[in-house]
């Protein structure tokens, strides 16, 4: 073998080496996913899934330039035989190694769910249901289930007070019953020794500070700072036995919240939400309280308010008063300018 050929030869598989090295760096290292894209892509891979439709879904999500050095990777570090259910991120430009590795590792991305302003419960089965696998009508049905319910010490109507508006991550393979027992979890930790002393105190149960507090919320959502003494004064009426003819249980009861004008009529509804006929505190909260109403009504303002209209001016407050006369003169200027604006339901 001559020398030339050996150099030849040699410089040949340097040449081959380098272009293959090359290769294998592109395919392990080069930006293969979502380069002209600039938000991440959350892949949801469900339980039993295989990997030819794990392929299928990012191909119909146009996430893999590159299929061909994508597949070579992915069977090079037997993912196929690795496929793991959960909610991944591929942020913008990502490698196929560092994808491959983090599927493989199962090393899903938790779901940042965040809920408020939610008044029914079907609203919150909504909100929550298509936000994880288990969906609305795993959800739904868990709700609806009085044994499930019982479980927590609750029923199908106080379930809803279980959940607190406000931001978690969880796992989107996570199931019902542990997204319910997670949900059981953050309802125990602001439930504190203090707060049931407080609620004790005042003669309630945490569930029945949950529904008082979901009605003093709806009468007063705006105005965050009037809601101690909107609080204050359904809890004398309840000392009093009176009933506690909040409007936004008489809606409640009708399902309809567009209603600016309680008519005579609306308030004979057939309703154990009707708190215009019933006395004491309806079955179940009219909507997920927040922790600012929860706290408004554990620390109420005390006063000696028994009644209270929106007043005249159309401020979202309300006019307080000790008496039924006062009361019927603060009522009077409010219904005047309702009239006056032609507003009649």
């Amino acid at each position: 073998m001559s020398r030339n050929f050996k150099i030849g030869l040699f410089v040949t598989i340097a040449i081959l080496f380098t272009t293959f090295s090359f290769y294998f760096w592109q395919i392990f290292k080069t930006p293969n996913l979502m380069v002209d894209k600039q938000s991440s892509f959350a892949l949801l891979i469900p339980e039993g899934a295989s990997y030819e439709s794990v392929i299928d879904t990012l191909n119909k999500h146009e996430v893999i330039n590159d299929h061909i050095s994508f597949r070579f990777l992915a069977k090079l570090l037997k993912y196929p035989e690795k496929v793991k259910a959960g909610r991944y991120l591929i942020k913008p430009n990502s490698n196929n190694y560092t994808i491959v590795r983090k599927l493989s590792a199962g090393s899903q991305d938790a779901v940042r769910l965040t809920f408020n302003n939610i008044r029914l419960k079907e609203d919150l089965i909504k909100r929550i249901g298509n936000r994880f696998a288990f969906g609305e009508d795993g959800f739904r049905k868990a709700l609806d289930s009085p044994k499930v319910c019982e479980k927590y010490g609750l029923d199908t109507l106080t379930i809803v007070s279980m959940f607190l508006p406000n931001t978690y991550d969880v796992y989107w393979t996570t199931g019902t019953e542990k997204f319910l027992d997670r949900m059981h979890s953050e309802y125990k930790k602001y439930w504190t020794d203090e707060r049931l002393a407080k609620a004790k105190e005042i003669g309630l149960t945490p569930v029945q500070v949950s529904i008082l507090a979901s009605i003093v919320e709806e009468e007063q959502a705006r105005k965050v700072d009037e809601r101690a003494r909107v609080a204050g004064l359904y809890i004398n009426r309840l000392r009093a036995q009176m009933p506690l003819q909040a409007d936004p249980t008489i809606k409640f009861a009708l399902q309809n919240f567009g209603i600016k004008r309680i008519l005579n009529d609306q308030l004979r509804i057939i309703s154990p939400y009707n708190t215009y006929v019933n006395t004491g505190l309806p079955p179940g909260p009219i909507r997920v309280a927040d922790f600012n109403s929860l706290n408004a009504v554990l620390n109420y303002e005390k006063h000696d308010y028994v009644y209270m209209c929106a007043k005249a001016d159309l401020s979202g407050y309300h006019a307080f008063a000790t008496n039924y006369t006062d009361h019927l003169k603060n009522a009077r200027m409010y219904q005047a300018e309702l009239n006056r604006l032609q507003i009649m339901n």
